[in-house]
């Protein structure tokens, strides 16, 4: 005689109201976009503190007519996409090399996180002397600025691989290629991504940082013109501009990541 339990469900009470995700992730900056339009109405700082909001869009569409704003964001994103490929590319590997080599990592961790204690902005000085204030200073200043988060995080997430699926795959006879690429690396691509994503944003912060301090174009050095101006119109408006392209990438990469892992979001 079978005895089967029937747990009771739990009661259906009132649904709790929620906004979509869009307007709830604008409601927060529309709210501070008030606060701000209000406080220059208002006078409680000059203009020439903080401008008002349609003093800033005016800066914005006249430097986008006049095409300096498309000019500086193309000069900003060119060296972050190039910085990034590289760093991100030694990272994936140094990282991949240190979380299946014990031996690898005894010789390189501990030298790799001395050297990753030292602010991106630290580096500057003394990467001037060998590559002088141009480009190849920049790239790799944030190839520098991806690669550390990037190596951790893809150290970190191969090492969290449960070894009982590594087991799995070598009970089914795989070999140690195909168990590091149908097992180990579909399962660490949530750390992986998230090491990406970090080190993209660290490399458009790095950027930023070195135009302000060594450059004639791009979004940073809109920056400092409008500071060495007394235009705070277009400070503002090249910190928009920055949140914004800063935004698009991450996104992106949040894109890339749910075609990447089509289970997580089914």
């Amino acid at each position: 005689m079978s005895v089967s339990i029937t747990l009771p469900r739990a009661a259906a009470g009132p649904r709790a109201w929620r906004l979509p995700a869009w307007p709830a992730a604008l409601l927060l900056p529309l709210l501070g976009l008030l606060a701000w339009a209000a406080a220059a109405r208002a006078g409680w700082l000059t203009p020439a503190i903080l401008p008002a909001p349609a003093e800033v869009w005016a800066t914005l569409t006249e430097l986008w007519q006049s095409g300096e704003l498309q000019s500086h964001a193309l000069w900003s994103m060119g060296r972050v996409v190039q910085g990034f490929a590289i760093g991100a590319v030694l990272g994936l590997a140094l990282g991949a090399a240190m979380a299946l080599s014990p031996r690898v990592e005894d010789y390189l961790r501990p030298s790799f996180v001395a050297i990753a204690q030292v602010p991106v902005i630290g580096w500057v000085p003394l990467l001037m002397l060998p590559l002088g204030i141009g480009e190849a200073l920049k790239i790799v200043i944030i190839a520098k600025a991806a690669l550390v988060p990037v190596t951790l995080n893809t150290l970190a997430g191969i090492r969290a691989v449960p070894r009982g699926w590594v087991e799995v795959g070598t009970a089914f006879r795989y070999s140690r290629w195909q168990v590091l690429r149908h097992v180990v690396l579909p399962a660490a691509v949530p750390p992986v991504f998230t090491g990406i994503r970090y080190g993209l944003t660290s490399c458009w912060k790095a950027l930023v940082a070195v135009e302000l301090l060594a450059s004639a174009e791009g979004l940073g050095f809109l920056l400092v013109w409008g500071r060495q101006m007394f235009q705070m119109d277009m400070v503002i408006a090249g910190m928009v501009v920055i949140a914004a392209v800063g935004l698009v990438f991450d996104a992106s990469l949040a894109l890339l990541e749910r075609r990447l892992q089509p289970w997580r979001a089914a």
